[in-house]
C-alpha cells in the first residue's frame, strides 16, 4: 500500500485525468453541449449508465440503445457519436485516462472489451451499488473536489471498475477471469492496436505471445468467433471506416497510412469487407453542423 501511495503522493485532485457529469452536474454550456455532441475520437475511457430513461449512443458506427440500469462503455480511440439531449433521462458520466487508471492497484480485464460486448446491464441489486458509487464518486468530484484526498477518488473508481468488470465476465466467463487463454487473448488485442499500421504476420504475432500459431487461433477463435487474420482484417477496416468518415484523407493515402503498400489492393478489401467501395462511405453530409 505504501508503494501504491507513493504514485500518487503531491497529485491534486484536479491533477487527475477523472471527470464525472450527471443530471446535478451537466454541461453548463449550450455551445459546449452543441460541440459536444459531434463525433470525436476519444482520448480517455468513457462510462455511462442510465438509472432512468432511454437514449441511443454511436460508437464506431454502431447504435447502442441504453435503458434503466443499462451501462455503455468505450475506449481510448474509438469514434464517438453523443446523442442529442433526451427528456425525462437520469445519468451518470465519467471519463478517466490512462494516467489515471494506471494509479489503481489492480487491472481490468474488461476495459479492454475482450468479449466483443460493450454494454452491461445490472440486475436491481447491482444496480443500486452502482448507483451509491456514481453518486458518491459525483460528490466528490462536483461538490467536494477541493476538500478530499486523492487517495479518496482513487478507491471509489477502483471499486467501480471492480464492479463493472465483475458484472461484465459474470455468466459469461465461468473460470478465473484472468485465466491462460484469456489473458492470451487480452494481448492479442493490445498487440494488435499497437502494431496495426506495421500489419505483422499472424506468425510474428503468435511468437510475440509466445504461442503457436493453431494455439492463437483456437484461443481468437473462442472469444472474438473469428480467425486471427480475419480479426485483424476486420479491425484494418473498422479503422479506415472511421478516417474516411471523420477526417479529410484521401483514399491513397488512407491505404499507405494503415499499412497497405497497394491502394487498389486495400480498395478491393474494402469493398469485400463492408459491401461499399471506400468513396460511397464518404460523408454524404458535413459533420461542422454549419
Amino acid at each position: 500500500m505504501q508503494e501504491q501511495k507513493g504514485k500518487y503522493e503531491g497529485l491534486q485532485n484536479d491533477e487527475l485525468g477523472i471527470k464525472i457529469r450527471s443530471n446535478d452536474n451537466p454541461y453548463l454550456s449550450v455551445d459546449i453541449q452543441k460541440k459536444l455532441l459531434q463525433p470525436r475520437r476519444l482520448s480517455s475511457y468513457f462510462i455511462v449508465l442510465i438509472e432512468s430513461g432511454s437514449i441511443t449512443y454511436n460508437i464506431d458506427l454502431q447504435d447502442f440503445t441504453l435503458t434503466d440500469g443499462h451501462l455503455l462503455f468505450a475506449m481510448p480511440n474509438q469514434i464517438f457519436t453523443p446523442p442529442a439531449k433526451a427528456d425525462n433521462l437520469k445519468y451518470f458520466k465519467l471519463l478517466f485516462d490512462e494516467n489515471t487508471l494506471a494509479l489503481l492497484p489492480q487491472q481490468f480485464p474488461f476495459l479492454v472489451n475482450p468479449l466483443n460486448a460493450q454494454t452491461i446491464v445490472f440486475n436491481s441489486a447491482a444496480k443500486e451499488r452502482v448507483i451509491k458509487v456514481f453518486e458518491i464518486l459525483n460528490q466528490i468530484l462536483h461538490l467536494d473536489k477541493n476538500e478530499t484526498d486523492t487517495e479518496i477518488i482513487l478507491a471509489y473508481l477502483n471499486s467501480l471498475l471492480s464492479e463493472l468488470n465483475g458484472a461484465y465476465f459474470k455468466n459469461k466467463e465461468p473460470v478465473n477471469l484472468l485465466n491462460t487463454n484469456l489473458s492470451k487473448f487480452i494481448e492479442f488485442k493490445l498487440v494488435v492496436e499497437t502494431y496495426l499500421t506495421e500489419q505483422p504476420s499472424i506468425n510474428a504475432i503468435a511468437e510475440k505471445l509466445a504461442l503457436s500459431t493453431n494455439s492463437l487461433y483456437r484461443i481468437v477463435k473462442e472469444y472474438a468467433g473469428t480467425s486471427p487474420k480475419d480479426y485483424f482484417i476486420n479491425r484494418l477496416i473498422t479503422e479506415a471506416q472511421r478516417k474516411l468518415r471523420y477526417s479529410n484523407i484521401s483514399i491513397k493515402d488512407l491505404a499507405y497510412e494503415l499499412g497497405f503498400n497497394d491502394p487498389d489492393y486495400f480498395s478491393r478489401l474494402f469493398k469485400k469487407s463492408t459491401g461499399k467501395s471506400a468513396s460511397e462511405f464518404l460523408p454524404k453530409q458535413d459533420l461542422s453542423g454549419k
